[in-house]
């Protein structure tokens, strides 16, 4: 079920909760993002979340974006020992050894991906998918995030289980999980 904010607008209910909360569901989750950096700051930042409160990866999305760079897949690509002791010792950042391992790599991935990392993700998208009515109706997984999941495994892709890859999918618009009624169903 849908919430109505002190602002009169109608959410999905974790997009009611928190003014970053707020700001995150009604500006950016669900908005689609087609540039390969983008969808890579978007993947390492779900990979990061794993286990955690997605809140604390927004409110610590600016260390992430100056500890790596913005997240430019050519120069975290080039990352070595150094770099990453520098960032094992950035309190910004989530300090989890093989989250940043795997950022590294996973940098690596997009630039060896023939075609780029949005010509692969986007090949995944759904937007026609039924409209959940209660978050008990959004999947935590789907068909579509378990095939995508391989092909970036396959690619050398690393920390991407089907369940944060499906996490992206909803983050960077292709799905709609906005509930029936949210105000941001559909406006993309």
């Amino acid at each position: 079920m849908t919430v109505t904010g002190a602002d009169g607008l109608v959410r999905c209910p974790w997009g009611a909760s928190t003014p970053d909360y707020i700001a995150y569901h009604d500006e950016e989750w669900g908005r689609p993002v087609r540039d390969d950096r983008g969808l890579y700051e978007r993947l390492c930042l779900e990979a990061f979340q794993s286990g955690l409160s997605w809140l604390t990866i927004l409110r610590k999305r600016p260390g992430f974006r100056r500890a790596f760079d913005d997240f430019d897949p050519a120069k975290v690509a080039a990352y070595g020992p150094d770099d990453v002791e520098r960032l094992l010792a950035d309190a910004a950042i989530v300090r989890n050894h093989r989250k940043i391992d795997a950022t590294i790599a996973n940098a690596r991935a997009t630039l060896d991906l023939p075609g780029g990392l949005a010509a692969l993700v986007w090949k995944y998208a759904d937007p026609g998918a039924s409209a959940p009515k209660t978050g008990a109706d959004v999947p935590a997984t789907t068909p579509g995030s378990k095939a995508l999941t391989k092909e970036l495994k396959g690619h050398g892709f690393r920390h991407v289980g089907p369940t944060t890859v499906y996490a992206l999918m909803q983050a960077c618009g292709l799905v709609d999980d906005h509930l029936q009624g949210c105000h941001r169903r559909g406006a993309y």
